[in-house]
């Protein structure tokens, strides 16, 4: 005979609720870990293009003869760490900015952004 729901009564109904509830907390955790990736994400581009600001800056100040690292530092947020390498070639400068990526997964360890920018020497 076909099942048709209305044998069993309310008792059937009522444990029924139970399992939802628990296919509910059971999924929470891939939601979170999903949502974290995806910030994750965001924070890698948002560092790759703070990396390309720096290096810019840095190679402007550079350029007119100060401090490659000090552009660096001040073009980019706080919170994010940038080491600058320049080097002159002729009537050139090439400033290398190395941007640590942070990362807010647990076990997620990423590269550093890095990027590079060329500006004419201001004699």
């Amino acid at each position: 005979m076909p099942y048709d729901g209305k044998r069993h009564g309310r008792r059937g109904v009522r444990r029924d609720r139970g399992q939802v509830a628990l296919e509910y907390l059971g999924f929470i955790p891939i939601l979170v870990l999903v949502a974290m990736a995806g910030v994750q994400i965001g924070l890698i581009a948002y560092t790759a293009q703070q990396a390309g600001t720096a290096a810019r800056a840095g190679a402007r100040a550079a350029s007119i003869e100060e401090s490659a690292q000090e552009g660096c530092a001040n073009a980019i947020s706080d919170w994010l760490s940038v080491a600058c390498s320049a080097a002159e070639s002729g009537d050139a400068v090439t400033v290398t900015a190395t941007v640590q990526i942070p990362s807010i997964v647990p076990g997620w360890n990423f590269d550093p952004a890095q990027k590079t920018a060329t500006m004419p020497l201001d004699h």
